[in-house]
């Protein structure tokens, strides 16, 4: 039996020339499982027939037996623990064993025992010495990046200490054997760790040979170092200029996977070739920036001085995804850098890029355009590394750090989804960052969480860091509260990968690193650049005021690419000459797309389109059509999907619960008596789109079973965990897929995630609902930066769809309204102005507007509007507010025959009463929109008012139609006018419609208001005051002398 002579012939100290004898046998073995297993180093002294005990079953009882004695002696009778002793000292395990002393107490047999045992080492030393070393491995591993040679300026380590950081032995940390913990101060560097007892290790003990345990590749192929060597390879591993995070990963192959590149001795090399083309790369990257700063050094530009090796950096990133496959990248960053990231990794036109400099230019394209250095681009080219042809897309952004991360991931997850990439291996995202903006913004933790949900993952991200060091004016240590910025990513098991950014060949590695573990894992990864900003936080701001030392510094600082030149000059990679030929080569080519670009004269922002759609609109960007077709459809096709709303899939047979039996029996009744009420309605646009090719997806919190409880488009199996159905993917063969999500509990992050993936095609319905209106306020920045404001500012249509639950239910401020003043004072057209009404008039009207804001009354109306919003020949982004009560209100209800074909979305509903029979009898219009028309006609009803008073439902608040509201006043020439509302004065519709409807009658007839009166908070809270406040507003409306003598 060899393993109990292996296990303690590995235990004992080796002599140098035992060393030098197994640094030559090989360690690896195999993978087995992913783990890396070794060959044991079998020096058997003796024959196995000299030792029969040994042999059989007999010896895993042995060996049983001795690691039990390993971790305690006391463990194993008196009899085992002089036979381990003696088989450590050296004695054949034949010869080890020695009778225990007689019960007699004779001490015959005694005296060769003890000189045995006397002439062994200190197996208890022996063994501390090795877990100390252990301890050591690991501390580094943990803690080494925390003295790593990170910051360029050298000013400064993670944990703010003024003092730069030290490497040396004097970092070797406390071994607390009791807590099982690695504690790793810094100690000063003329503390000698060894003459105090740190690990228990003495001074002598570095030339000490120590076997390495399976959890370090520092050796290679050796099996053993000295500690000298093992404290020398594992600072050259993690105290360089790599920082390298990753122990918290609670996955063992990950964590070998991240050793093994980091460790391994000599890993970091480059081939010649590689280091021209890093030098290539380094200076195009430094050339731009000093291009634009002798052209134009009073603009603003944000330039990357300080980072110069960020390019090179997603070049390699970029190169390395295309070698695995990868056909398209999707980008998003801030403003620092942009510009050259467009010249060198996306390849933007340098002429395209000169004249944006230029003030004199003339805008081409409608809309206000967007500043240089917020702009992005779509790009199809070669990648010379791999010979295929890659796609990138970097994303444009506003002024609002980080804002674009969950828009660039989810146009990353409709790119994959479209193409069938379940795993992420042929289009994949990169996003870069701001130190401070990494740590500040919250939209990052958001977008952290959404990486590994199943419908949102898009199977790992590479985040790039370019970590200033600074805010704008802000240091770090008033920044943040953790040591590094990027420890957000920390939640989702992201490695994080720390390089000074002024080592361009380790920023390099690092990046091929990160590459291959996307690639591997599929997770995400973050790259921290450690750098600095040459400049102030632009180029015209002076940051001495308030960082003095900081900048004195960077002003004595050797540039990047000279210090790198240097380098590989020495080496003889390239020569002085052939350098200064690469500079000059470069500053002609942008010295000429300088000349060229004064010869533009009009700036065309569609030239800088993120996303284009080229088959869906003509070639000048223009819709093939300005007709928007009929919404509605066969009587045959609204029973197939209303009963596929009321059943179960016979092919997908579960058991559901008792309560949503009876749903579906309810479902059924209504397309018996054809009608929808609003979540049957839903299920008819929904069921006939997919019918049509094209793709749904609905996502946000709770909306499988909607918060109301109305829409249940998945089905839980009652007996069987995790087993779901959902009908809405059965309504035809060949129908689109469904996607219906239930959200993490983010608005901010999930609306722009939905954002992003309406952006990658316009055949696809993608809807956001929030679980109460009110909650879009937390995502007010993707609402007023990108789907407001994004087609004017970046030639980009977007369809996404908002549905927003709103309505005063007496439930107090909260989950009351959803603000629509607020989306209505974003609307771009003007009040004051009548439009000239020409054919197909409303569809001009979407076109030129900004967004569409609706609220419908009915659930044959809410089916239309759904329809037109895939059926028109353009994408506007749509607003619903949808309702809460009026889910189950009876009268809330649309017949079939509402819905079908020649049928379309009404933007005004006329009153169809007594009223409009006579409507030179009516005495007043009382205009309103959504659930408080339910409130009006019942009030007219009780009060005998049905043909003195015509009620009119405003559906299409926006764009307003202002063709149908001419008619109704013009109908109805001898009623007063009066806008009627439950939200307060301040809140609401008022404010928007007041001013255009006055506009439509010529300011002839005055518009009165009857609702409820200014407020600070939506709703109140007392339901008594509520109804109080109901019933004022109603009566308002219907009291003819209300206004009398008004003006």
């Amino acid at each position: 039996m060899h393993r109990l002579r292996t296990t303690m012939a590995r235990l004992r100290p080796l002599t140098a020339a035992q060393s030098a004898q197994s640094i030559s046998q090989p360690r690896l073995l195999a993978i087995e499982g992913g783990l890396r297993t070794f060959k044991p180093a079998r020096r058997l002294n003796t024959s196995v027939a000299a030792e029969p005990f040994l042999n059989g079953t007999s010896s895993n009882y042995v060996e049983e037996m001795y690691y039990a004695w390993l971790e305690n002696p006391r463990n194993v009778h008196k009899s085992w623990d002089i036979f381990f002793r003696n088989a450590n000292a050296g004695a054949p395990p034949g010869a080890a064993y020695q009778s225990p002393p007689p019960l007699s107490g004779s001490s015959q047999g005694l005296t060769g025992v003890q000189a045995l045992m006397g002439a062994q080492p200190n197996l208890e030393k022996l063994v501390q010495d090795h877990q100390a070393v252990h301890s050591l491995i690991r501390a580094y591993q943990v803690r080494g990046h925390h003295i790593a040679k990170l910051d360029p300026l050298e000013i400064s380590c993670v944990d703010f200490d003024d003092t730069p950081c030290t490497v040396g032995f004097q970092n070797v940390a406390v071994f607390n054997p009791d807590l099982d913990l690695i504690c790793m101060p810094t100690l000063s560097a003329h503390v000698n760790v060894f003459e105090t007892g740190v690990y228990g290790l003495a001074e002598s003990d570095l030339d000490k040979v120590f076997r390495l345990p399976t959890t370090t590749f520092i050796g290679g192929s050796e099996s053993s170092l000295p500690l000298r060597e093992i404290i020398r390879r594992l600072e050259m591993a993690y105290c360089q200029h790599i920082g390298v995070e990753f122990m918290f990963i609670n996955d063992l192959e990950q964590c070998q996977w991240i050793r093994e590149k980091f460790e391994t001795p000599g890993i970091m090399q480059f081939s010649l070739e590689e280091k021209k083309t890093l030098l290539a790369r380094m200076i195009r990257s430094t050339r731009f920036e000093e291009f634009l700063q002798r052209k134009w050094s009073s603009e603003k530009r944000f330039g990357l001085e300080g980072c110069e090796s960020l390019i090179p950096a997603l070049k390699t990133i970029i190169d390395m995804s295309s070698l695995s496959g990868v056909e398209s990248v999707i980008m998003g960053m801030p403003h620092r850098g942009r510009l050259n990231v467009l010249a060198n990794v996306i390849r933007k036109e340098l002429d395209q890029i000169f004249c944006q400099f230029d003030s004199k230019l003339e805008a081409a394209d409608e809309g206000s355009g967007d500043v240089k250095y917020h702009l992005g681009m779509y790009h199809k080219r070669m990648n010379r590394v791999s010979d295929r042809e890659i796609s990138m897309s970097l994303m444009a952004n506003p002024s609002h750090l980080e804002a674009v991360d969950p828009v660039v991931q989810g146009k990353t997850k409709a790119e994959q989804f479209y193409s069938g990439d379940t795993e992420g291996k042929r289009v994949m995202s990169i996003l870069l960052h701001g130190d401070a903006a990494f740590a500040g913004q919250g939209i990052v933790y958001e977008t952290f969480h959404l990486s590994d949900l199943p419908s949102y993952t898009t199977h790992g991200t590479i985040h790039v860091v370019v970590n200033n060091q600074i805010g704008f004016t802000t240091d770090p240590r008033m920044a943040r509260s953790s040591p590094y910025p990027t420890d957000v990513a920390r939640v989702v098991n992201a490695p994080i990968f720390h390089v000074n950014a002024d080592d361009p060949e380790a920023v390099i590695y690092v990046c091929k690193v990160a590459s291959e573990w996307r690639n591997t894992f599929h997770k995400d990864v973050v790259v921290d650049l450690v750098c600095y900003r040459r400049n102030g936080h632009n180029e015209m701001d002076e940051p001495m005021f308030t960082q003095p030392l900081m900048y004195k510094q960077i002003k004595k600082q050797k540039g990047v690419l000279q210090k790198f030149a240097e380098k590989v000059i020495a080496e003889g990679v390239v020569t002085t000459q052939a350098y200064e030929e690469e500079v000059a080569r470069y500053d002609k080519i942008c010295e000429d797309a300088y000349n060229r670009s004064k010869d533009e004269k009009i700036l065309h922002i569609k030239h800088w389109l993120d996303s284009p759609w080229p088959d869906f609109f003509n070639l000048d960007g223009q819709p093939k059509t300005m007709h928007s077709p009929p919404t509605g459809i066969s009587e045959e096709e609204l029973k197939h999907i209303g009963n596929i709303a009321s059943s179960v899939p016979v092919e997908d047979f579960i058991t559901i619960h008792g309560g949503l039996s009876r749903i579906l029996k309810g479902r059924a009744n209504m397309v018996d008596q054809r009608v929808c009420d609003w979540a049957l309605g839903e299920y008819m646009a929904f069921g006939s789109l997919l019918k049509e090719g094209i793709h749904i997806r609905l996502s946000g919190q709770d909306v499988e079973r909607g918060t109301f409880s109305h829409r249940h488009h998945v089905l839980h199996d009652q007996n069987v965990d995790k087993r779901i159905c959902i009908p809405m993917n059965y309504v035809s063969p060949d129908q689109a897929p469904y996607t219906v999500c239930n959200s993490s509990l983010s608005e901010y992050g999930v609306l722009g995630f939905e954002l992003g993936f309406a952006m990658a095609s316009p055949n696809a319905l993608v809807l956001w609902e929030a679980q109460f209106g009110d909650f879009n306020n937390t995502a007010q920045c993707i609402i007023d930066q990108f789907i407001s404001s994004g087609q004017a500012k970046w030639v980009r249509q977007n369809g996404i769809v908002l549905l927003l639950p709103h309505g005063m239910e007496g439930m107090g401020p909260e989950h009351s309204s959803a603000r629509p003043e607020r989306f209505l004072q974003m609307c771009n057209d003007d009040p004051d102005v009548f439009p000239k009404i020409t054919e197909n008039f409303a569809v001009h009207q979407l076109y030129d507007c900004n967004w569409i804001v609706v609220n419908c009354s009915t659930p044959a109306n809410y089916f239309h509007v759904l329809r037109r919003q895939i059926l028109q020949p353009f994408r506007k982004p749509l607003i619903v507010f949808t309702p809460k009560s009026l889910l189950r209100h009876p009268e809330a209800k649309s017949s079939f025959d509402d819905m079908l074909p020649a049928t379309i979305f009404k933007r005004l509903i006329p009153d169809e009463g007594p009223a409009a029979a006579s409507p030179e009898k009516v005495k007043r219009i009382v205009f309103c929109s959504g659930k408080i028309y339910y409130e009006l006609t019942r009030e007219r009803k009780n009060r005998g008012m049905d043909d003195s008073v015509a009620v009119i439902r405003v559906e299409q608040l926006s764009p307003f139609p202002f063709d149908l509201v001419k008619a109704e006043t013009d109908r109805y020439s001898n009623a007063d006018l009066v806008w009627c509302q439950e939200e307060h004065k301040n809140q609401g519709y008022h404010d928007y419609v007041k001013p255009r409807i006055c506009t439509t009658t010529n300011h002839t007839r005055p518009v009165w208001y009857a609702g409820r009166d200014p407020a600070a908070a939506p709703a109140t809270g007392n339901k008594k005051t509520h109804l109080t406040e109901l019933q004022r507003l109603v009566d308002a409306a219907f009291d003819l002398d209300a206004f009398s003598g008004k003006i």
